[in-house]
């Protein structure tokens, strides 16, 4: 018998709880932050109706817990945030906090995709971009304030939903827009967020969706079972002071998500996205015995589970697909319990690379990927051309953040790749229960064996291991501590104490603390993490602490840190800020060094997606190549411990000092002022020959590079180490950064 090669995608729809405990004293309302609202008139309605254009297509949605009940909030009209205050706030009431509020706030979003299409809402950015705040406080007008208003909400619906005749109203008025127009957007937007849940539960019951769900509030549970699990990915990671374990706290998140999901969807859940795909052996036992028959997690954790590593071909995908794309039995003290692995590379293709591209190209290159895997495993059989048993491919991601980047919300991208996957006679989209209905999984991991760790690197370091973050599970361990005791605080007579302590349990805030990760709402998060906090003791009649009263960190642009997430760059040598946002940064400022870099050379800022590696250079303005700076820049890479050939680089005057004088693999040559690109490769005799490149450079407010990685011919996940070189005419000016290398690794 043939079978198709099935894949299931699951979409994770999620965001954290953004009621803060504390009293309320103004009309701003309780929710601090507007995601729930603006994403749910964005991204979780239209991603199944689009859906449901293609009945052969089916799907997994995961929807959080908290995100259900805030959804649930807006819908009711009971949520009020700040900026849908301000927006209902006649203009002439706005205060000059409320100003600079707005001015500061309401282009939150990808100006590219929600702002420049737009133009009253594109004129308003670039007067705050070209002007400055402070012209725009000094300057704008009521009218000016109620436009921007109205456009932070209406940018925020997605395309499909403009055919609507009040929508469609307002895109064509564009501007001059009046108090009455916002409050009419508004409860548009509590009509779009009112059908999310029960979409979801129709296709759910007409068999072309599964719904699933997520402990309560998002909880890392193995690190609630003991945050010394940290150290069975990192053993040398340093833990906070007070080590937490509390792993009777796992069985209520899980029975609080059973509960709610049942009430909204009128039967039992079978599948748990585990908050951040994070596992370990503790926690399984508890997912069994609440019922769950499926977990899904991150090939990382099952290579560490295994104890191999799934290497890529130079196009990206698994060499040997096999221990990838099946299902696992893992067997617990409560049962047996299945556990799918998602394809990480393919995962990150959508939600960090296909945005670049065009949507057809896009939608066609996943599905070769897709078409090269099923070829794959039928070469992998010993005879026939076609598979000879069932393959499940699990591709699992963000179901909401990823769009914004998309043309048109994605809706191009998806509708080529459905119509692309509807008429494909080899590959069949199913949901996870589906799939194990029908072959129930024939391998076995016992349940002590499954690695403990997540969907970033197999590990928790994201989440714990930083000063920072250590602190916040310091006082985490302190009230979790102070609630137990209290054993006259059930649930039952005293909600208000376990929900904040369920709140504060959450990823989320740990995501964002320390190293790693940052946005302008970092303050925020920090305090909602102590409002939580706060909340339980004065709950149980404790005082609060004072060192709640104070932020955990410092919130401020540091001077290096690594890139957080993919970026995407337009290479116009004029460096959006937004496009840099979540690169690599080294700033250069003070301290000794060449060629008085510190007065002409700002900055380096580097990342990558997919397809290139992006590195960009901020000097003072003005600057000209040939006079106030040199000529020439060259990017020098080596990559540590692969067999590759080397040399030394062909530049005058080089000091013999490192890492300079290290031999490279490749060089690439960039002329400032030409803004041309040449590209070399050392050969087996460390001689330079050169090579074809598609990499391009431009030169204008700041230089912008993007190099293919398909030019450097590398393994994905390889590790390569680059130095910048400035110089005249091949003569060695300077370098950067000093003393110190560019560490870099392909996706």
């Amino acid at each position: 018998m043939s079978y198709p090669l099935y894949v299931a995608f699951i979409w994770h729809q999620h965001q954290p709880l953004y009621k803060s405990p504390e009293a309320v004293t103004d009309a701003s309302g309780q929710y601090r932050l507007p995601w729930v609202r603006l994403h749910g008139t964005k991204d979780y309605l239209d991603l199944v109706l689009i859906l449901e254009r293609y009945p052969k297509l089916h799907q997994t949605v995961n929807l959080v817990p908290s995100l259900i009940l805030q959804l649930e909030d807006y819908a009711a009209g009971t949520a009020l945030d700040p900026y849908i205050a301000l927006t209902l706030t006649p203009e002439a009431q706005l205060t000059e906090k409320h100003k600079k509020f707005i001015i500061e706030h309401f282009f939150d979003a990808n100006h590219h995709r929600l702002i420049d299409p737009h133009p009253r809402y594109a004129q308003l950015y670039s007067q705050r971009q070209d002007e400055g705040r402070l012209w725009c406080l000094e300057n704008w007008t009521h009218q000016d304030y109620s436009d921007l208003l109205t456009w932070h909400n209406l940018a925020w619906i997605d395309p499909l939903f403009w055919d609507d005749p009040d929508i469609e109203t307002w895109l064509k008025q564009g501007k001059d827009f009046t108090l009455s127009d916002r409050q009419r957007l508004f409860t548009k937007q509590k009509q779009i967020i009112s059908r999310i849940l029960p979409q979801h539960r129709k296709m759910q019951e007409s068999g072309q969706l599964e719904v699933t769900t997520t402990p309560y509030t998002h909880p890392i549970l193995p690190l609630l079972a003991d945050t010394h699990e940290g150290l069975v990915a990192v053993p040398n990671m340093r833990l906070p002071e007070r080590r937490f374990q509390w792993e009777e706290d796992i069985p209520r998140h899980l029975r609080k998500a059973w509960d709610i999901y049942i009430d909204r969807f009128g039967r039992e859940p079978r599948g748990l996205w585990p908050s951040e795909q994070s596992v370990s052996p503790a926690i399984l036992p508890h997912i069994s015995k609440t019922g769950f028959q499926w977990i899904c997690s991150d090939e990382a954790v099952l290579g560490h589970t295994l104890n191999t590593y799934f290497h890529r071909d130079e196009t990206g995908n698994v060499e040997d697909p096999k221990a990838l794309y099946r299902p696992y039995r893992l067997q617990t003290s409560q049962g047996d319990l299945a556990i799918v692995f998602r394809d990480h590379r393919l995962s990150d293709l959508i939600g960090f690379t296909y945005s670049g591209m065009d949507s057809k190209a896009a939608a066609t290159d996943l599905v070769g990927h897709l078409e090269a895997i099923n070829r794959c495993l039928v070469n992998q059989q010993q005879e026939g051309v076609s598979l000879e048993q069932p393959w499940l491919v699990t591709i699992a991601l963000d179901g909401e953040n990823c769009w914004e980047s998309y043309e048109r919300d994605g809706i191009p991208f998806l509708e080529a790749l459905y119509q692309k996957l509807s008429d494909h006679p080899e590959i069949q989209l199913v949901t996870v229960s589906e799939f194990l209905d029908q072959f129930p999984p024939t391998e076995t991991l016992p349940a002590e064996r499954l690695h403990s760790g997540s969907w970033v690197d197999g590990s928790f370091t994201t989440w714990i291991g930083d000063p920072v973050k250590n602190r916040a599970w310091d006082l985490l361990a302190d009230a979790r501590e102070i609630l137990a005791k209290h054993p006259e605080a059930t649930e039952e007579n005293n909600p208000e104490a376990w929900e904040a302590l369920y709140a504060a349990e959450g990823s989320d805030w740990f995501w964002w603390f320390g190293e790693g990760h940052s946005s302008n709402q970092d303050e925020l998060f920090d305090q909602l993490f102590r409002s939580h906090l706060a909340g339980l003791y004065s709950a149980l009649n404790e005082p609060i602490p004072p060192i709640l009263r104070q932020p955990l960190e410092e919130h401020h642009r540091k001077r290096q840190h690594r890139p957080e997430s993919f970026i995407h760059p337009v290479i116009d040598g004029f460096g959006d800020e937004q496009d840099w946002d979540k690169a690599g940064r080294i700033e250069f400022g003070g301290g000794s060094g060449t060629m008085h870099r510190r007065e002409v050379v700002q900055r380096l800022l580097y990342g990558w997606d997919h397809l290139n590696f992006y590195l960009r250079l901020d000097f003072q303005p003005g600057v000209v190549p040939g006079k106030d700076i040199p000529l020439e820049l060259h990017l020098l890479w080596y990559y540590p411990g692969a067999e590759r050939h080397n040399s030394r680089a062909n530049l005058a005057d080089l000091p013999d000092q490192a890492p300079l004088n290290y031999y490279f693999h490749h060089h690439l040559g960039i002329n400032l002022m030409t803004e041309s690109v040449w590209l070399q490769e050392a050969d087996e005799k460390s001689f330079w020959k050169p090579r074809n490149t598609q990499a391009i450079a431009a030169f204008n407010e700041c230089l912008e590079v993007a190099v293919p990685w398909a030019d450097l011919r590398l393994e994905p996940d390889c590790h390569l180490h680059l130095v910048a070189v400035l110089a005249d005419q091949g003569q060695f000016k300077s370098y950067l950064p000093e003393k110190e290398l560019v560490m870099l690794q392909m996706p």
